[in-house]
């Protein structure tokens, strides 16, 4: 495998000759003060994990569309983002992703198209709601949601069969969808830090077959 770690080289931008090496599977950009990143990115058609994390990007290139092979991961936490391409939606192929700590004001709809997602991490942000559409990642089994402005989950949520641990911690939750007491494959729910939230009823029908649920 074509691995190229530049992490934590106060790099400041990406080396041109970065984007020549088109037989990388693996691109770590991580804690460079990077304030952009370059659309000859796409030219990396091989990558399967990407990580951009740990800088000072306020948008991701519309070229990170052209990576259909990154299946892996892709981690853009700790930076400026508000907002994500909608070439992104073309990342099917993808099982994990990372948006963490960056000032999303709601989730980007975008990521209900990333029909391959196992695992999405979305905490530390200012994210108010999450869009019905949620339903379409059939194959998620972890969502993180630590520390952002929800009040509520959508019905839909319910819909997610594979869905196994949930992380709703720090949120100024007020209700929680009785759907929730219908996932089958749910093992955790973790609603500790909200105490803005009357536990709902269904809460003890799902410690009852087992469901950690952490208050």
């Amino acid at each position: 495998m074509q691995i190229l770690n530049l992490w934590k080289r106060r790099l400041g931008h990406v080396p041109p000759e970065t984007w020549e090496q088109v037989e990388l599977e693996e691109l770590i950009l991580a804690d460079n003060g990077l304030t952009e990143v370059s659309g000859a990115i796409g030219g990396l058609k091989r990558l399967r994990m990407l990580d951009l994390g740990h800088n000072a990007l306020e948008e991701v290139p519309q070229a990170i569309g052209e990576l259909e092979s990154l299946a892996d991961f892709l981690y853009l936490h700790d930076n400026r983002l508000q907002s994500l391409p909608e070439s992104m939606g073309r990342l099917t192929r993808l099982r994990y992703l990372n948006i963490s700590e960056n000032a999303f004001a709601e989730l980007p709809e975008v990521i209900t198209r990333l029909a391959g997602l196992v695992e999405l991490r979305a905490s530390d942000n200012q994210i108010s709601s999450l869009p019905e559409s949620i339903s379409r990642l059939s194959r998620l089994r972890e969502i993180h949601l630590r520390n952002n402005r929800l009040a509520s989950l959508p019905e839909s949520v319910g819909e997610l069969r594979d869905l196994r641990f949930i992380d709703l911690r720090g949120n100024p939750l007020t209700a929680l969808p009785a759907s929730i007491a219908g996932l089958p494959a749910l093992y955790k729910l973790d609603l500790r830090w909200t105490p803005s939230l009357a536990l709902p009823a269904w809460v003890p029908e799902l410690e009852a077959r087992g469901v950690l649920v952490y208050r």
